[in-house]
């Protein structure tokens, strides 16, 4: 009896609650990248107009995205200021516009402001991925548990204007690990149910850094939460690569493949159909059948 209630203890810690929709985390889904910036490292402005991003967002949802993950706000290395007014004109048509034509998306936005991911749930937006973890903004939390939504909480220092010049670490994932414990019992302390962890790679780190907490992923494991893995076409590929981001999607795959076997339930990506083939072989060799 003790083993099936450990089982089923992990099972509801791996199981999140989109939209009275319950997700199953226990077998790894795949988050699709929706970028409406015009300054992204990898797809700033490439979408000019409705058809083009309910184009791709069609094309991510029939690869087997489960999530689609809508950012407004560039959270690259020395990304330029967005005002809150800016930020929510640019995102909030297009929940709207997802939603109008694809209703059963579980739309996740990428914010790290309490009034925006206010208005954006109030839109249809079914969770809210915070690249500060709620210390950019100190109503965050209480927005969170007043709407009862899924909260993606990354590892970061500073902002993103100043993340890259905050590198020092005795022992990195010893320190994010502390980190997340900090912010988890704040978010518990506030009733906040579901919880995601993200290490946030390329957020105040080096490239050093980035592979070294990769290597060691396993040990978030302590956390007892859904762990997600973002290193879609970043810099820590094809800098090593001696590439670029356009050229990073073999790198990206490898990346992806290392990260599920170190846990990872979420692959937050670019290119859905490569990652759903990882999830995939990955299933078919722990022997999970669909």
């Amino acid at each position: 009896m003790d083993e099936r209630r450990k089982i089923n203890e992990f099972y509801l810690k791996m199981t999140i609650n989109c939209k009275g929709q319950l997700v199953d985390l226990s077998t790894p889904k795949v988050m699709g990248i929706l970028n409406v910036t015009p300054n992204s490292f990898f797809d700033g402005g490439k979408y000019k107009n409705e058809s083009d991003m309910l184009s791709k967002v069609g094309k991510m949802l029939s690869e087997g995205a489960t999530f689609i993950d809508v950012g407004a706000y560039s959270s690259k290395p020395s990304a330029e200021f967005v005002s809150e007014e800016e930020e929510l004109q640019r995102i909030v048509p297009i929940i709207n516009l997802i939603l109008e034509y694809y209703p059963e998306t579980l739309i996740s936005i990428d914010t790290f402001r309490s009034d925006v991911a206010k208005v954006c749930i109030e839109n249809g937006a079914a969770i809210i991925n915070d690249i500060s973890a709620g210390n950019l903004d100190d109503n965050m939390l209480e927005t969170i548990a007043k709407y009862n939504v899924p909260y993606i909480m990354m590892h970061m220092r500073g902002t993103p204007q100043t993340m890259q010049a905050m590198t020092s670490y005795e022992n990195i994932v010893k320190e994010i690990l502390f980190y997340f414990s900090e912010r988890i019992a704040q978010a518990r302390s506030h009733g906040i149910n579901d919880l995601i962890v993200d290490p946030g790679f390329g957020f105040a780190k080096t490239l050093e850094q980035n592979y070294e907490v990769l290597q060691k992923m396993e040990l978030f494991e302590i956390l007892e939460l859904p762990l997600l893995a973002g290193v879609s076409r970043k810099s820590m590929i094809y800098k090593t690569l001696h590439s670029t981001a356009e050229e990073a999607l073999n790198g990206t795959t490898v990346l992806n493949t290392i990260a599920l076997t170190k846990g990872a339930k979420i692959l937050r990506v670019h290119d859905v159909k490569e990652a759903m083939e990882c999830v995939t072989l990955f299933n078919k060799i722990q022997g999970i059948r669909f």
